[in-house]
């Protein structure tokens, strides 16, 4: 008595596996990158090929092509800068103002808002750039 059996090659292809694998690493590498959302204006930043990153003590001062300003995320009249800067500055004196101006933004009105924060109390600045590519 001789049994025969019949053995078959399973010839499909399972993916399942494969894309629950690519799916763990979409979730893996969306959750470890960063996003850096910065609420305000839009400033076109102009690009230098040095720079640096200036990290501790710092004012964030943007200002847009239309010259809306934004002081740390607050929108601020021109005519009031001054009065706002002065409470910040009073606190800690060695804090930098970083300087955020629109590309398109003439230097005369960079120039008023720099001289209105030097009046506020304000000794040092930093000019935001984009890095070049």
């Amino acid at each position: 008595m001789t049994f025969t059996t019949t053995r078959k090659r399973i010839v499909s292809y399972a993916a399942i596996s494969l894309t629950d694998i690519v799916l763990l690493l979409l979730i893996y590498f969306m959750l470890s990158s960063s996003f850096i959302v910065q609420p305000g204006i839009k400033v076109k930043l102009p690009r230098a090929a040095s720079g640096e990153v200036e990290e501790g003590n710092k004012i964030n001062l943007s200002i847009s092509k239309t010259e809306q300003i934004l002081l740390n995320s607050e929108m601020v009249r021109l005519s009031e800068l001054g009065a706002r800067l002065r409470p910040l500055l009073a606190q800690h004196p060695d804090r930098t103002v970083i300087i955020r101006a629109d590309k398109e933004l003439t230097l005369d009105a960079t120039i008023r808002v720099i001289d209105i924060a030097k009046l506020a109390g304000a000794d040092k600045f930093l000019i935001a750039t984009e890095a070049a590519q």
